[in-house]
């Protein structure tokens, strides 16, 4: 009886709907999806790229701009907003079967083509009437509920009424379903759990819509854009074995930069790409999931095309490309002498394992194009689709610094060897189900006998004048900051920044070219943020291998009595199955630190040995030494030194703005970095906490993508701000700082800040800057 009741039910809804797109067909005429696909320019005071892209940027695509975007609803471009919405999420933690990939320019050209990957439209798609393009279009509908429902100016948004968890339940309301989500929410217009767009605002998308959302014909390209895009497609796709082995090793490693040509005055973005046809001719795309994939056409051609829509600083990733630069890949991949005899094939037991597919090129030559620009090849791990990555981003800790074996040492011949090695290893990028699991076993069996051969190598080379030391790291050749990184985990992303910011890290990684390049064949070639549930966790279970392995080079620099301690804090209270890999992998190398230990705290005393070291390249951007506000510098430090419990109560990333005396603003962004008892363990993060161990880094500028709060402070609050953090005790205590000191949801200058924060970022660092995501935004 049930049943039939629940039946009943579902038929009257699905009637419901049913007759409600038989009204707006006869009210409005039947929907045309390739409208938009070739809109027709009407002449209109309200243009799309002056008037209205700067709201849409500034005001949805802040939410609605990364893969994670509520409903994929993408509003950073005119062809994300025309695509329109889905009801399928991207991210699902319980995906047993492969999702169909949907990424905007790529997997569909047309908006008849989206509708049959069960997009829906929020613009009208019947008769491009202006009453129709009011009341049928769901974007419209959504701006005008905002309006017609007051919003709080002051204080939190009621819980029960704002969820803004990242795995809420999301409505996703066609047209036809529209009237039925005003009434169940209605304060939940756009923009959700944020103040409404100002009248102006409101005025120019209300017209923009009701002409039938016009959009004018894009600006070509400056001639000196067009012919740089010339020069480097040529370079790209010679004819030679030699050029087409090395034009597909660098598209696999530079598939997610935004490549911009530095020496031409203008700043475009492009991202290279597959096409069927050669330069010259219009690009047609090779949409593969992955860029290793068989691309099915017996000449791949690399081509240059502009990059659309807003630059979200998630996924930003700009890599220059100059005249400098192509004559050293030149050297690197086209002057060595070696031969390339055949073309590897795209099977995957091939395309998967870089060490079989570009077995014919130099090793060295790999690692230079990885290493010149380390802090892009780093951030491909953190950039990307992976907008929500916290199955794989808990692999690493809260706050590590990275370093790199030189590619001139001694050491660097060994590499050579562990790469011919890595060929007989797969790595799990090719497994989407479940039985990758019940290779666990055997993979870390690889593993272990990898580090044995490793370990063996190491101990014949590291003898006598050759201990390890510090000589092993890059110094960057003297001029490249790309030397030293750190990186800050903010639970389900992450930031990678030059230097070595703050003066102790919670541990760190030293990574040769054997090491980088699976790291990067795992999380970012091979990694499918479409994949199953299975593919991801694979990914993060491998990563604790690597990881470890980029922690073996580290202690290994420490006096040998002192690595299992540092080690050991590492990884307490891991599982015993960590211990054994630990235990074993470890004891493999005997030899002891060339580095001659003055303290009994060799861990602190190598992070600043290593920063000493390397000082002449250090990029000291984020160093608090640095600011501007140097009056202040001292309670500046102060906030930055407080630790503990009480810290553990802020939200992970903060933007702080703090006014001087002549009003000037200064930003800063104030990090908690979360501690944990080991990192080894997939599950139950929060059970492996240690907020007294939590510290705080405060950096000059803008760190980090998902800003959590926005603190506006005079100059003389400072040590008033940092008291309140340091007596925090509660929730609830954090509640009334918040109160004092916080730009909140509610605050109805909100947007007001956001676009001086906004402006502020790209006045600073123009070729960097993105849209910050407020997805991650507090309400307490």
């Amino acid at each position: 009886m049930r049943h039939l009741l629940l039946f009943s039910i579902l038929c009257l809804l699905a009637g419901c709907t049913a007759y409600t797109r038989y009204q707006l067909d006869q009210h409005y005429g039947v929907e045309n999806p390739a409208r938009f696909d070739h809109p027709a320019i009407t002449a209109t005071s309200v243009t799309y790229q002056h008037d209205v892209k700067p709201i849409t940027d500034s005001r949805c695509a802040v939410c609605h701009g990364c893969f994670d975007a509520p409903c994929q609803l993408q509003m950073g471009s005119y062809e994300g907003i025309t695509r329109g919405a889905s009801k399928e999420k991207i991210y699902d933690e319980l995906r047993l079967f492969l999702m169909a990939p949907s990424r905007l320019f790529t997997d569909a050209q047309s908006n008849t083509e989206w509708r049959l990957k069960g997009f829906y439209p929020v613009l009208n798609e019947r008769n491009p009437e202006t009453v129709a393009n009011r009341e049928a279009g769901v974007m419209a509908r959504m701006l005008a509920l905002k309006g017609e429902h007051s919003f709080p100016s002051s204080g939190l948004l009621p819980a029960g009424r704002f969820d803004f968890s990242l795995y809420r339940t999301e409505s996703c309301p066609t047209i036809e379903e529209f009237g039925e989500y005003a009434d169940a929410h209605p304060e939940s217009g756009m923009p959700y759990g944020l103040p409404a767009l100002s009248d102006k605002e409101q005025q120019t998308l209300q017209s923009w819509l009701e002409a039938g959302a016009p959009v004018e014909t894009a600006l070509p390209l400056a001639k000196a854009q067009l012919d740089r895009v010339a020069q480097w497609e040529s370079f790209l796709n010679g004819a030679s074995l030699k050029s087409q082995l090395m034009g597909r090793y660098i598209f696999e490693h530079w598939f997610l930069a935004h490549l911009y040509f530095d020496d031409s005055g203008e700043h475009d973005f492009f991202e290279l790409v597959r096409s069927k046809t050669p330069p010259g001719q219009p690009i047609q795309l090779i949409a593969s999931r992955r860029p290793f994939d068989d691309p099915h056409v017996p000449r791949v051609f690399y081509r240059l095309r502009p990059v659309q829509g807003a630059l979200l600083a998630k996924t930003h990733n700009p890599y220059a490309l100059n005249a400098a630069r192509m004559q050293r890949i030149k050297s690197w991949f086209i002057d060595e002498p070696y031969l390339v005899t055949q073309l590897p094939s795209y099977e995957p037991s091939i395309a998967t394992n870089p060490f079989v597919a570009f077995e014919q090129l130099p090793v060295r030559s790999r690692y230079r194009l990885m290493l010149e620009e380390a802090q892009f090849t780093i951030m491909g791990f953190i950039k990307g689709p992976v907008c929500r990555g916290q199955v794989a981003i808990n692999v690493i800790n809260d706050y590590f610094w990275v370093g790199f074996l030189h590619p001139d040492h001694p050491i660097q011949e060994s590499q050579k060897f562990l790469a011919t090695t890595l060929k007989q290893i797969e790595l799990p990028i090719g497994e989407e189900n479940f039985t990758g699991l019940l290779k666990w076993r055997s993979y870390a069996r690889e593993e272990t006998n990898y580090l044995h051969a490793k370990s063996k190598l190491m101990n014949t080379l590291l003898v006598g004048n050759n201990l390890t030391n510090l000589s092993m790291l890059w110094d960057g050749d003297g001029h490249n900051p790309n030397a030293a990184l750190t990186v800050f985990r903010n639970f389900d992303s992450a930031s990678v920044v030059q230097g070595l910011v703050g003066e102790q890290p919670q541990s760190a990684m030293i990574l040769g070219y054997p090491l980088l390049e699976r790291i990067h064949y795992l999380l970012v070639a091979g990694f499918d943020v479409f994949g199953t549930v299975a593919h991801q966790l694979q990914a993060r279970l491998y990563m604790d291998f690597l990881r470890m392995e980029g922690e073996f080079n580290v202690l290994a620099l420490l006096p040998v009595e002192s690595r299992n301690t540092v080690r050991d804090r590492w990884y307490r209270n891991a599982p015993d199955e960590i211990f054994a890999h630990l235990n074993d992998s470890q004891a493999l190398f005997l030899q002891q630190s060339g580095i001659v230990y003055k303290t009994d705290q060799p861990w602190r005393e190598l992070t600043q040995l290593w920063k000493q070291y390397l000082k002449p390249v250090l990029n000291s951007r984020y160093d608090l030494a640095g600011t501007t506000l140097k009056k202040e510098l001292g309670g500046l430090q102060q906030l930055a030194e407080l630790k503990g419990k009480a810290v553990s109560y802020l939200p992970e990333t903060a933007f702080i703005t703090v006014s001087d005396e002549q009003k000037q603003e200064h930003y800063y962004t104030l990090l908690r970095n979360s501690a944990h008892s080991n990192v080894s363990e997939l599950f139950k993060e929060e059970s492996r906490r240690l907020p007294e161990e939590d510290t705080l880094t405060l950096a000059p500028g803008f760190l980090g993508v998902y800003p959590n709060a926005f603190y506006r402070l005079q100059f003389w609050q400072i040590p008033e701000f940092t008291k309140a953090i340091k007596h925090l005790k509660s929730e609830a205590d954090y509640t009334e700082l918040s109160a004092r000191f916080a730009i909140r949801r509610t605050n109805p200058h909100f947007w007001v800040y956001a676009d001086t924060l906004h402006a502020a970022y790209r006045r600073t660092y123009p070729i960097e800057a993105g849209l910050f995501d407020f997805n991650r935004f507090e309400n307490r």
